[in-house]
């Protein structure tokens, strides 16, 4: 799996649905989910009883709904600030529960809304002071900006509506994945600027208790962030002495790099797994990118696959043997523990071969079982790991189809269910570009394969 333009040995015979994962817990989505709205209710509950039961804020009554709305809008924006931080904390057990790629997507559209949030408490709070003092909303809002904390708050809203800016869609179509990360780390200054105020608010004041709650859960997530992000990689890197070993051209524009290193079955790395790659460089150093592998993990050795795609990865096609390299991870719940069925069909489109080719040959097949790979490229050309697939099917007596041209009558409907008929039967493991993933969910929609049959991760910013 390799990442969008812009971004970025498991054996034996065991029954389906089960692997020899790694170590640590994983957290499902649907547990996740009923845990952050159950933070999301007690956070609310709270600003609604001080509203209610406790002594008012303000020196005149406005109408309730207003203050109301900037006590609870001011809550659960830094409680999202809390879930926006633990989502991309790259913490195994969400990772691996969970999958990068629906994190990533929750990441998004929760940062929607914290955004949403912020605006909506600021313009009821200056509506609230406004009313109580009953002067102009300009005035309002310069007065209000005196207040504790107030001035440095508003930078940090400014510099998150900029980041909500360049992270749009069509700003992030013209910026490069470094410049777009790199702006995206002002969330953090953004964050500190505005903790402050937090404290300060009049939800928080006066109850001391409650301040120190606030202040170890926003430790708790940010050691989280420190922990997976930065101190692992580094644990890492010193631990197992990863290396370019080898590049190994296969097609114009596409390469394999060979990583060693030392104890790397420590890393309980599983096929259909990613890493974040950190090639330490010049050119490369400040960006990792998420590429799967695409071999089976040894002690001794990762490969991985890159398709030059953007800038990052256009350096990658030249790097040279004995780069020393950081990887974080694995990462990735696409492996043989998101297995259901006794038959499993794989469909790989271009590079997204990758993490498929590894389950290919390491996915349990006992007898009365199929595992079949349908392969979607526009020319024989663009096929990746052919004799390795070829050997793999030999080998293993499995399945691998290659589909051609620029005909994509056989991902329809029809060109599906006639290639595999029992295709509502079995799980399915998807890897392509967008486009033609895009296609293939509608496709197995139109055949009833029940969603949580469908196994896919993508990687895009």
């Amino acid at each position: 799996m390799t990442p969008s333009r812009h971004a970025h040995p498991h054996t034996g015979a065991t029954r389906p649905g089960r692997t020899t994962a790694g170590p640590g817990r994983r957290l499902d989505p649907s547990t996740l989910l009923f845990l952050i709205f159950a933070g999301a209710a007690s956070v609310a509950w709270w600003p609604i009883l001080l509203t209610f039961a406790g002594p008012q804020p303000f020196p005149s009554q406005p109408p309730a709904w207003a203050p109301l709305t900037a006590h609870v809008s001011g809550m659960l924006a830094g409680y999202g600030v809390l879930v926006m931080i633990a989502l991309m904390s790259r913490a195994p057990a969400l990772e691996r529960g969970v999958g990068a790629d629906v994190l990533a997507r929750w990441h998004g559209v929760g940062g929607r809304i914290v955004v949403t949030l912020v605006l909506v408490h600021a313009w009821a709070a200056v509506l609230t002071w406004s009313q109580s003092r009953g002067e102009g909303p300009l005035l309002s809002s310069w007065q209000v900006l005196h207040l504790p904390d107030l001035m440095t708050a508003t930078l940090g809203t400014l510099l998150l509506l900029t980041v909500a800016a360049v992270s749009a869609r069509s700003a992030r179509r013209r910026l490069s994945y470094e410049t777009w990360h790199g702006l995206h780390l002002l969330t953090y200054v953004a964050i500190g600027l505005s903790f402050a105020h937090q404290l300060a608010g009049p939800d928080f004041t006066g109850h001391l208790w409650l301040q120190i709650v606030w202040s170890l859960l926003y430790a708790e997530v940010f050691g989280l962030l420190l922990a997976h992000r930065v101190i692992a990689p580094l644990r890492q890197g010193v631990r197992h002495r990863l290396r370019v070993d080898a590049v190994l051209p296969l097609a114009p524009g596409v390469v394999s790099i060979v990583v060693a290193g030392e104890h790397l079955e420590e890393l309980h790395a599983e096929p259909g797994q990613f890493f974040r790659w950190r090639f330490l460089t010049s050119p490369t150093w400040r960006s990792a990118h998420p590429f799967s592998l695409s071999a089976a993990p040894t002690g001794h050795h990762l490969r991985i696959t890159v398709k030059a795609l953007g800038g990052g990865s256009t350096l990658l096609q030249h790097i040279p043997v004995g780069t020393r390299v950081l990887a974080e991870g694995p990462y990735g719940a696409m492996t043989a523990a998101a297995r259901t069925r006794r038959h499993v069909l794989l469909i790989a489109g271009g590079v997204g071969i990758t993490p498929l080719r590894t389950l290919l040959e390491t996915l349990p097949v006992l007898p009365g079982q199929d595992l079949t790979l349908l392969y979607r490229a526009r020319s024989t050309a663009e096929l990746l790991f052919r004799d390795e697939l070829d050997a793999i099917a030999h080998h293993r007596s499995v399945r691998v189809r290659y589909l051609l041209g620029a005909d994509r009558s056989s991902l329809t409907a029809p060109g599906l269910q006639r290639l595999v008929p029992d295709i509502a039967e079995r799980d399915v493991y998807l890897c392509g570009p967008p486009n033609l993933a895009d296609t293939v969910r509608r496709t197995l929609a139109e055949l009833n394969v029940p969603d949580r049959q469908v196994h896919e991760e993508r990687f895009a910013f």
